[in-house]
């Protein structure tokens, strides 16, 4: 299989109308596109189920083909203040009138007394939809604004703003960032390898690194759980699994795997798990309803 084209370059005419078919039979089933060439030097494609993203390439069910922008935030806060992720759904919210939301979510990153941290040492990204090539370097100095607005002084807040067509390849730093000590330096040098803007904005600057890692964790759709995403937050109490779907949460299962349709699902604090690239809740029967499980 061939290289996957990249966001910029157009997909050849020819398969336009089966895109945007598939996308209405689908109804918004977020694929990636593989093409290869045949050997006759003709274009072809492969559709192949997205295992990891809506990051390349998301279709919506009119066909409408669209980006997405992650923004990663991390060590904005100290043990008195509210959290990254209280303060990534405040940003989210003011980005709403020119963004579409898809969704805010939290990423778990290594323990370790090494590692300076107020609680739980997790991080933020707020995914968003682009239609056009956005202006990236605006929209960081617009959160920018926005985070040393709300300052705690003792932290030392990051930001990362990336297109997901460049996001996954920091998925692995991410990943690191979970099991080891990395450094400041190895996560400006990576950012400054593939052009993303990478900035730390008070303090010791020490949360470029949670702030890249939450771009990376995000982008790879298999990582966190979101603590926004469509109305869940608006739940409470049993709720029957078709008011889950219809508040945003793309599909109920059990751990492994199974589709639940049917049956109440407690969704006090419900906050679905980030896989597949979509908000997925996973529940565990209790007897007489379903409990939902927090993954990170």
């Amino acid at each position: 299989m061939g290289d996957r084209v990249p966001l910029e370059t157009a997909l050849p005419p020819v398969f336009e109308k089966e895109m945007r078919q598939l996308a209405r039979l689908q109804m918004g089933l977020v694929l990636i596109v593989a093409w290869t060439a045949s050997p006759d030097g003709t274009p072809s494609f492969s559709f192949l189920q997205r295992q990891l993203l809506e990051n390349y390439i998301d279709l919506e069910s009119d066909g409408r083909i669209y980006k997405m922008i992650l923004i990663g935030l991390d060590d904005t806060d100290v043990l008195e203040s509210r959290g990254t992720g209280h303060l990534a759904r405040e940003i989210a919210g003011a980005l709403g009138s020119d963004y579409r939301l898809l969704g805010v979510t939290r990423h778990q990153l290594l323990l370790d007394p090494r590692i300076p941290l107020t609680k739980n040492n997790s991080c933020s990204a707020i995914l968003l939809e682009g239609d056009e090539k956005p202006n990236l370097g605006e929209l960081l100095k617009w959160v920018e604004t926005m985070v040393l607005a709300d300052f705690q002084p003792g932290s030392d807040p990051g930001l990362c703003v990336a297109d997901a067509s460049v996001a996954t390849a920091f998925t692995e730093f991410g990943r690191r960032v979970q099991r080891q000590v990395v450094t400041q330096a190895e996560a400006r040098a990576l950012a400054k390898a593939h052009h993303v803007l990478l900035q730390g904005l008070g303090g010791t600057e020490g949360g470029v690194i949670g702030a890249l890692a939450a771009v990376g964790l995000a982008a790879s759709g298999e990582d966190g759980r979101y603590v926004l995403v469509g109305r869940s937050r608006e739940l409470s109490g049993l709720q029957a699994v078709s008011a889950l779907l219809a508040a945003g949460i793309a599909a109920v299962q059990t751990a492994d795997g199974k589709v639940v349709t049917d049956g109440l699902v407690q969704t006090d604090r419900l906050r679905p798990a980030r896989r597949s690239g979509r908000p997925i809740a996973v529940v565990e029967w209790a007897g007489d309803s379903w409990l939902p499980l927090r993954l990170d």
